[in-house]
C-alpha cells in the first residue's frame, strides 16, 4: 500500500497530517488548519473550506469561485513564512503563507497573513487576513556600470544585463 505525502509540504503522509482534519478532526494549531485548507484547495473540497471560516470571513467567500480556482488549477506548493501565536494554548494567531498554482496556464501566487481564532467551541477558524502583506519597505540598490552584475555572472553589469 502506497501512502501518499500531503501536499502541505510538511513531509508527511496525508492520513498523519491533514487528512483527520479534512475528515472533521479540529486542528490543534492555527498553521496545521491552514495547512490543511491548502489541502482542501487541492482536493476541491470546499466545504472544508467554509467549515473552517469564521462567519464574518465568510461574508467575502465565494463557494462558486473557489470550486472553479480548486479544480481548475495545478497546485505547485505551500511555503509557511511566518506563525505567530496560534498555538494548542493560544486563542488567536496569524500565518504568513504563500501558495503557489499553475492557473489558465499563468504561474501565480496567492501571498496572505491569515487571522485564525478559536470558535465558541475552542476549534480554530479563519477570521480575515491580508493579501500581500508587507513586512519591511523594499530597498533599491543602485548598481553602478563598473559593479559584478548583481545576477551573479561575475561579469561587469555594464557587459552584462546593464548593456
Amino acid at each position: 500500500m502506497t501512502m501518499e505525502r500531503c501536499p502541505c509540504g510538511s513531509g508527511q503522509d496525508l492520513e498523519a497530517c491533514c487528512g483527520p482534519l479534512l475528515a472533521g478532526t479540529p486542528a490543534p494549531t492555527a498553521e496545521a488548519l491552514m495547512r490543511s485548507r491548502y489541502v482542501a484547495y487541492t482536493r476541491g473540497d470546499i466545504d472544508h473550506l467554509v467549515r473552517t471560516m469564521s462567519v464574518e470571513a465568510r461574508v467575502d467567500f465565494d463557494p462558486i469561485e473557489a470550486r472553479s480556482i480548486a479544480t481548475d488549477a495545478r497546485w505547485d506548493g505551500l511555503e509557511v513564512h511566518a506563525v505567530a501565536g496560534g498555538g494548542p494554548d493560544d486563542d488567536a494567531g496569524e500565518v504568513e503563507y504563500v501558495a503557489r498554482f499553475r492557473y489558465k496556464g499563468q504561474n501565480r501566487f496567492h501571498h496572505e497573513r491569515a487571522r485564525f481564532e478559536r470558535d465558541a467551541q475552542g476549534a480554530w477558524q479563519v477570521a480575515g487576513g491580508e493579501a500581500n502583506p508587507r513586512s519591511a519597505p523594499r530597498r533599491v540598490v543602485k548598481v553602478g556600470r563598473n559593479d559584478p552584475c548583481p545576477c551573479g555572472s561575475g561579469k561587469k553589469y555594464k557587459k552584462c544585463c546593464g548593456a
